[in-house]
This record gives structure tokens, sequence and C-alpha cells, in this order.
């Protein structure tokens, strides 16, 4: 069977306010979505000392996800401090790295990840100077850049050719993001794809460029809604669908996500 890991960054949103807690990160919400998929999903990363590091493991394991190689650290977990505005929409408020900040994969936790056939990470996981070696060893790499894959602070240009599958997020269908989804993916990945919010969701395989609209909704938040669709979208790959359907399964998936106040 397929297994997947996510690796990398991971934290805690706090609503104090609310008096509530959620295991998150992109990765995290990326493997619990799957999880739930039937999916066997691993993360790799670590927490803390501090109750929410037990939490989260606790929660995590509760979702049938191995957190055998959560590790614990000593110090505080990674935490995302939120709040509410006008109610019900959630924002960040401050985060505090915590055991994060240092963190990084050993040797043992890059043999663990090679046994997976597919891993998640993203730009803030400290695990990107082992992307080369992980592909090289046939793990398939979904990678999130967020809004960052053009920012040359971050200098994807690099990362790009050992990620196979590329996402990034953009607000409007224009001639940057369908020009820019074709240089990412001639520089390695398979497919890239491009969520654009309420304007769906755009693809490029190196042969053809695809459409998605959105699955309509009633929205009471959108965050996590990213995540979802790379989730929707990862268990598509895992199954062989084409790329349209793999994008169907991402926007409703995401619809599902954004109707609620959870992450996933």
């Amino acid at each position: 069977m397929v297994k997947v890991a996510a690796v990398g960054f991971s934290c805690a949103d706090v609503y104090e306010e609310l008096g509530k807690f959620y295991p998150t990160g992109n990765g995290v919400d990326w493997g619990i979505h799957l999880c739930r998929m039937g999916i066997p999903v691993s993360v790799v990363s670590v927490v803390g000392t501090d109750e929410y590091g037990a939490k989260m493991k606790e929660r995590l394991k509760e979702e049938g996800i191995d957190v055998t190689h959560l590790r614990v650290e000593h110090g505080d977990t990674c935490k995302m401090l939120m709040g509410l505005k006008n109610g019900t929409d959630r924002v960040h408020l401050k985060e505090i790295e915590g055991v994060m900040a240092d963190y990084s994969v050993n040797n043992e936790e890059i043999d663990f990840i090679k046994q997976h056939d597919y891993m998640h990470t993203d730009l803030f996981g400290n695990v990107l100077t082992h992307l080369p070696e992980l592909h090289d060893a046939g793990v398939k790499t979904v990678m999130d850049f967020s809004v960052f894959s053009a920012d040359p602070d971050y200098k994807c240009e690099k990362i790009f050719p050992y990620v196979d599958y590329a996402f990034l997020s953009y607000d409007k269908d224009d001639a940057f993001i369908v020009d820019w989804i074709k240089k990412i993916q001639g520089r390695g990945p398979k497919i890239v794809t491009a969520t654009l919010g309420e304007l769906g969701s755009i693809s490029w395989d190196g042969e053809h460029l695809y459409r998605c609209g959105i699955v309509p909704a009633k929205v009471v938040n959108t965050v996590g809604a990213g995540d979802s669709y790379i989730a929707g979208f990862t268990y598509g790959i895992i199954n062989g669908w084409d790329i349209p359907l793999c994008m169907k399964k991402g926007a409703e998936v995401s619809s599902e996500v954004i109707t609620k106040f959870e992450p996933y």
C-alpha cells in the first residue's frame, strides 16, 4: 500500500479566547485529510515538552497517523496564536517558534522518510537541503510554495528540480501565472498547480493547461482551503487519476473545509 509522510513544519493553532487548539501546519493538515481518505500517513516533525506537544501527538494518533517520528525536544511546541475577526474569521496574531526554530531532520528520520512513496513539505520545515537525496531515493515530493514561488528571497529555482508536484497560490487567472507555472514545470516537476481562490485552479503538465472551478459552498473560513485542495489532488495522483479528476477532488475536499471552523 502507498504510504505518505508529512515532513517538516508543524505547530499548534491556539485560540486562547475559545480554549481550543488544533494540531496543524501545511503538511499536518494535508496528512489528516489523506488519512481520513484511507491513505497511511506518518508525520516527521518536532514538538516540545509542554502540554501542546503531548496533546498534538495524542490528537494525531487518534486520527490514525504514525507519530513515531514526531520528535519531542525540551522546550515549547511551535504555536500560532489565533484570534477571531468579526466573530468568525480566523486571523494569525503571533507565531512562537519554540523547538521548531532549530529543527532539522536527522539521518534516522531521513531513512524513515525513504520508506514512503510520497512526502509533503514546504519552505519552512527545514528539510530543503535533503530534497535531492530523497528525490534520488525515489520519494515523490509534494511541495506547497504558497505565495512565495516567485519571491527571490526563497531561491525556489534551486528547489524546483527536486519536486514532483508543485503547488502555489495566486489571486488571478492571468498571463503571468500561466507563464510562471509553465516555467516551473520546465525546471523539473511533473505537474504544477496554482490555486486561485474563488477562481478555482489551473494545472500544467508540460503539454496541456487544465482549469477547474470551485465547488460552491457557504464560506465559514478559508484557512486550510489550500492544504485540503492539495490533499484531494494528491489522493487522485496516488490512485492514478487524470489531472482534471485530481483537480476536481481537490476542489471538493476544499469546499468541505471552508464550510466549518476547523482546519480539516
